[in-house]
């Protein structure tokens, strides 16, 4: 089986393209290798990639299809996992029209490229940002989501919108994976638990933003991973649903208070944090958390790891290289 992933040298991309290789299947990697944070971190994660098995890279954008066609060279993947996006909430504010081009234009050229490769199944990255105004919790997958707090979410509803449409006139199985608060090794540079790890060892105060009064339900990398598989192996067309389209919440079913990540984060570089509170920044939320009953149900999706022990994992890995990516 050959199957393709945008994003691959992203946090989520290469954890997945990893377990793949490493079970003896065949990735094909796109990724535009942008600036949005150190292109070094996205080359070490691919350097990786390339020591375990048949994988093969390039660099491109995904809004272009003739790009993607050109580069598949008649190669037909049986399965796809887009993943590429512009990510960041806070980023969305400063600069939409980054997210216009990566999460609309890109998302489009994609559902055309299954279109077109008539390939079984297409799995793409939502986010738990769709649920934007909610007050309702925990988010469960039948919520509203009308109600964006944030471009960045706008632009992943506006995905699920264009899949659900591919799905009912086209055929096309696609899997939309509402992901909450990915963290972990070979992480993001530009979420809380990097900041705050990287700002402490730097003697630098953290922003702890609501003054402290938030909660997040943090998801650790490997249960990510299991999550994104079991949807790549059941495509929502051998579901009993009228329009082989479905979305799942990937979380770990447990909001943990931002001041605990904080406190487990001082634990993990053994040092102790300057907290400088600030009140709520805009496009944030107050308290994510991810029903996941369905995913449980249809994707045997168990997360197993606590906080603590992912937090202290990547304080492990994070020690020795951080430098490197300043």
């Amino acid at each position: 089986m050959t199957i393709l992933i945008t994003g691959v040298a992203g946090f989520i991309g290469a954890h997945v393209a990893q377990s793949l290789l490493q079970s003896g299947e065949s990735v094909i990697g796109f990724d535009s290798l942008n600036h949005y944070y150190a292109p070094q971190l996205k080359r070490d994660r691919l350097d990786s990639l390339c020591r375990e098995g048949d994988f093969s890279f390039h660099e491109l954008d995904v809004a272009s299809i003739e790009t993607m066609k050109s580069a598949l060279n008649g190669r037909k993947p049986t399965k796809i996992l887009h993943l590429a996006a512009q990510a960041g909430v806070r980023y969305s504010l400063q600069n939409p029209a980054a997210y216009t081009e990566a999460n609309l234009e890109g998302h489009f050229a994609m559902l055309e490229l299954a279109r077109e490769l008539e390939t079984e199944n297409m799995v793409y990255a939502s986010s738990s940002s769709v649920y934007g105004g909610n007050t309702k919790i925990p988010f469960a997958e039948t919520d509203q989501t009308d109600d964006p707090v944030s471009f960045y979410g706008a632009t992943k509803k506006s995905n699920e919108l264009m899949s659900q449409s591919y799905a009912r006139l086209y055929g096309l199985s696609l899997t939309g994976l509402r992901f909450f608060t990915v963290y972990g090794p070979w992480g993001r540079p530009d979420m809380a638990y990097w900041i705050f790890a990287e700002r402490i060892l730097k003697g630098e105060p953290i922003k702890v933003f609501n003054h402290g009064k938030m909660s997040r339900d943090f998801t650790y990398i490997n249960d990510i991973v299991d999550g994104t598989i079991a949807a790549l192996e059941r495509p929502a067309s051998g579901l009993s649903l009228p329009v082989p389209h479905r979305v799942y919440n990937l979380g770990n079913d447990r909001p943990e208070p931002l001041m605990d990540l904080i406190r487990l984060t001082e634990s993990g570089v053994k040092m102790d944090a300057v907290k400088q509170f600030e009140d709520m920044q805009r496009g944030d939320l107050e308290r994510t958390w991810a029903d996941i009953e369905r995913a449980r149900a249809e994707l045997d999706y168990a997360p197993k790891v606590s906080l603590s022990d992912g937090i202290s994992a990547f304080a492990d890995w994070f020690l020795p290289r951080w430098e490197r990516y300043c």
